[in-house]
């Protein structure tokens, strides 16, 4: 007997894909960047402040890397 587990699950209801399937969402949204401009008004707006970085480094939460 198949339980189904899903009925279960107190997930939201949104509009929003619960898969990624980037391989063709990717060129939509890459598209749409283009389209409105982003990529450009975002270079605009940051130009001459400081550059930012990132960094996704330690402390790791399991210990070092080797």
């Amino acid at each position: 007997m198949a339980v189904d587990w899903k009925a279960t699950l107190n997930l939201p209801r949104t509009r929003f894909p619960m898969k990624a399937d980037l391989p063709r969402r990717e060129p939509e949204v890459a598209r749409f960047w283009e389209e409105k401009g982003l990529y450009r008004a975002v270079s605009e707006w940051r130009r001459g402040r400081p550059r930012v970085s990132l960094h996704a480094g330690p402390p790791y939460a399991n210990g070092a890397i080797p």
